[in-house]
């Protein structure tokens, strides 16, 4: 699925664009992986699975990311 991640918005949200691209709004900055990490939890609570089945496969530093959901 695609994601494009917005860093320091004013609340946490996620909304589906499409099937499978995603646009995410994260309060955290993107210092040090923040943002990343605050991804994963928000993707694990909105589908209501463990955090370990969520991996980014690209974009890891981008704002346009790929993850996989296994």
């Amino acid at each position: 699925m695609v994601i494009n991640v917005k860093t320091n918005a004013k609340e946490n949200a996620i909304q589906q664009v499409s099937a499978s691209h995603y646009t995410v709004r994260l309060k955290a900055s993107p210092v040090q992986g923040k943002a990343n990490r605050a991804l994963i939890n928000m993707l694990a609570e909105y589908f209501d699975i463990a955090r370990n089945r969520i991996t980014i496969v690209s974009g890891y530093s981008s704002r346009k990311k790929f993850v996989e959901i296994i």
